[in-house]
């Protein structure tokens, strides 16, 4: 009951300088809505990212000619583009050395396509590969309806295609698109399969594209018209790592690149991906931390400046309470829980506004909305903190009066 009654004493001492607690308040509510707001951010962005970089099967990765994320700069991409791109041939010779795999496929890209039936077609802007039946499982494209192309299909150059969902409900929307043929380039191409739908990222989707058997794509475009990507699954996650090192060693043999010469193509997997957003995006939230610290110590040191002026102004009310019977420890007490209490109502008010603010800029992205959990936990250990730290020597200095020169100020 005590304890209740020092709270309330508290809590009705903060009412009574209303304009005085608000100001207070706002401090705190700057520095966590800085943290909340921009980790939300962050958050909405890096899951939104790792869910359109998982493109790669489990247990999965691609050499291919170019680097996932580019850095180092203009020269960087020259260097880049001066590698030699990776042929059929290197590709059949890597599977026959890589028996330890569970599959290894190979798919070659062309962006920009357009597909046609009777009087409908779709945008210019339809990705199409050519590729061989192990890029099926290496990339997660699941067959819904009909099948994909086999190896037989691709030794044939059979005129097959397999599209995505958003490609089959343009082109054939009341119907099946299994069986039906489309022309592509003036190429006519039998429908084979249509896949399931993989959703969107960032508002793109990622059903909008076409496949067809590797050679087929060839013998349309050529086998020189981009390099090729052959991607790699271990059969577990155990013999992943092996396998990446294995790889890239069979490979830098069939390239004929000498020991410590860097190698001239590049290793791709969700994980390198993912690691390099994760080092981006930690300096923008490692700058927001440090923007935040300054905005809360400025907050703290406003809390205890605050209590040190209420301290002041309520020394003969401390002195009376002394006299008659409230101790050292209520005393004390009280004045912490008045500094919390601030410290809480501008960290609480400030995690609401950030997750309600960093959502609402993260939408512009089309991003999934989320609740950093991890920061609001981290926010609101802050605000006791700093309640405690920047409150307990006012509330110290207030519970050591002296009781009788506190009754004589004036």
């Amino acid at each position: 009951m005590q304890i209740l009654e020092i709270i309330k004493v508290a809590l009705a001492s903060l009412r009574t300088n209303k304009l005085r607690s608000i100001l207070t308040i706002v401090g705190i509510v700057v520095g966590i809505f800085s943290i909340i707001a921009i980790s939300t951010v962050v958050e909405m962005l890096q899951t939104s990212i790792e869910k359109g970089t998982s493109m790669l099967g489990q247990n999965t990765f691609q050499i291919q000619k170019w680097p996932a994320v580019q850095t180092g700069g203009p020269g960087a991409g020259a260097r880049f583009r001066n590698r030699p791109d990776i042929t059929l041939e290197e590709y059949y010779k890597l599977k026959d050395k890589l028996v330890e795999a569970k599959y290894v496929g190979a798919e070659q890209w062309n962006f920009g396509k357009q597909l046609k039936v009777g009087n409908k077609e779709t945008n210019p802007n339809v990705p199409l590969s050519g590729c061989t039946p192990e890029a099926f499982p290496n990339n997660k494209w699941v067959v819904e309806e009909g099948r994909s192309f086999n190896d037989r299909d691709v030794q044939r150059y059979e005129r097959f295609i397999v599209l995505g969902p958003d490609v089959a409900k343009t082109l054939f929307p009341n119907m099946s698109a299994v069986g039906q043929t489309i022309t592509l380039d003036g190429y006519k191409l039998k429908v084979l399969g249509v896949l399931e739908a993989q959703g969107d990222v960032f508002g793109q989707s990622q059903d909008n594209f076409a496949l067809v058997p590797l050679t087929t794509f060839q013998s349309m475009y050529g086998k020189r018209s981009r390099s090729i990507n052959i991607t790699i699954m271990s059969h577990d996650q155990e013999s992943y790592q092996d396998m990446i090192e294995l790889a890239e060693g069979y490979f830098r043999t069939i390239r004929k690149i000498a020991p410590g010469e860097e190698s001239n193509f590049s290793i791709f997997s969700n994980e390198s991906v993912l690691t390099q957003i994760n080092d981006i995006t930690s300096g923008v939230r490692i700058g927001s931390i440090v923007v935040a610290a300054i905005a809360l110590l400025a907050a703290g040191v406003g809390i205890m400046n605050i209590m040190l002026v209420s301290v002041t102004e309520r020394t003969r009310e401390i002195g009376i309470r002394k006299a008659i019977g409230a101790k050292k420890f209520n005393i004390l007490v009280q004045f912490i829980i008045e500094a919390i209490t601030l410290s809480l109502i501008g960290g609480f008010v400030g995690i609401f506004l950030g997750v309600l603010v960093g959502n609402l800029a993260g939408s512009f992205l089309n991003a999934a909305a989320v609740i950093p959990l991890d920061w609001v936990v981290i926010g609101v250990v802050l605000c006791v903190l700093i309640g405690v730290g920047f409150g307990t020597y006012p509330a110290y200095k207030a519970a050591n009066l002296d009781p009788i020169d506190a009754l004589r100020y004036e």
